[in-house]
């Protein structure tokens, strides 16, 4: 049940609140593929002969119960994991035995549930060493003022975007769990992601921090155009804001669909609520 008692599964959205006209007009093409994959710790099949699909331009959810293979599934896209067995391409190349950064690289950018940030920098600094990073010039020693005005103002621009503008100096660690999740999201656009992988990024939030977030997530979507990704267990953000869902349990797939589809799925129902009633 969600927080306010209704069934996870209650109707959702009308379709028109989650059509995305700039991700509509793109082709319908494929990103993200995963063949057959498999991760499995001894006995234990985390995630157990998995295929899926993903194409550009997709808001996309992946639900199920506790301990159905959600945040393994994370860690094999982004590379914290090789599978056990299977293969997994993006944007038409096999990654699947590519690193991390190698992945990153090609644009595969992910946050974890449990906020990654400098808690003893600014929100300026921090999305600063995000932007250095990202050009390859946090190792130099020196850079000249040209570049530094340029990587200044692409990091306004970021804060900006992210709606923390008149927190520019504000210490990170200081700030509410809300504002330090979306500095985590600046500091990951700054990498230009092609697909933003978010692992339950309204978790331990307020009503109101979930809802900016919320509101941030569509807007990435719709004014940016960047495929996403995200895990979430808050069922009424899930019904409100995918273009389509799928259901892990124990590991496998269970169900993949609109919406309506998931909403309606038997399945679905019985593994979340026992019954499918």
């Amino acid at each position: 049940m969600t927080a306010a008692g209704r069934s996870p599964l209650a109707a959702p959205a009308p379709a028109a609140d989650r059509t995305n006209p700039s991700a509509a007009s793109q082709p319908n093409r494929e990103l993200l593929r995963l063949e057959n994959v498999s991760r499995h710790f001894g006995p234990l099949k985390a995630v157990d002969d998995v295929s899926f699909d993903m194409s550009a331009g997709e808001l996309r959810a992946v639900i199920g119960p506790n301990g159905a293979g959600k945040t393994t599934f994370f860690n094999l896209i982004s590379g914290l994991l090789p599978p056990t067995a299977g293969r997994i391409w993006f944007n038409g190349k096999n990654i699947t035995k590519q690193t991390i950064v190698q992945r990153v690289a090609q644009g595969i950018v992910r946050t974890f549930q449990i906020t990654e940030i400098l808690p003893d920098l600014t929100v300026f600094e921090n999305i600063r060493v995000a932007v250095e990073t990202a050009a390859g010039l946090n190792s130099k020693p020196w850079v000249s003022r040209a570049t530094r005005v340029t990587l200044d103002r692409h990091v306004s621009e970021l804060i900006e975007t992210v709606g923390l503008h008149g927190k520019d100096e504000r210490v990170v660690g200081e700030l509410a769990h809300g504002d330090q999740r979306v500095v985590e999201v600046a500091a990951a656009l700054s990498l230009n992601p092609r697909l933003l992988l978010l692992d339950e990024p309204t978790a331990g939030m307020g009503d109101t921090e979930t809802e900016n977030m919320v509101n941030l997530v569509r807007r990435l979507h719709a004014e940016r155009g960047v495929s996403i990704l995200f895990i979430e267990h808050d069922m009424d953000i899930v019904f409100g804001i995918a273009q389509r869902i799928t259901v892990l349990d124990q590991g496998r797939v269970l169900a993949d669909g609109t919406p309506d589809m998931i909403s309606a799925n038997p399945m679905v129902r019985a593994a979340y609520l026992g019954s499918t009633e």
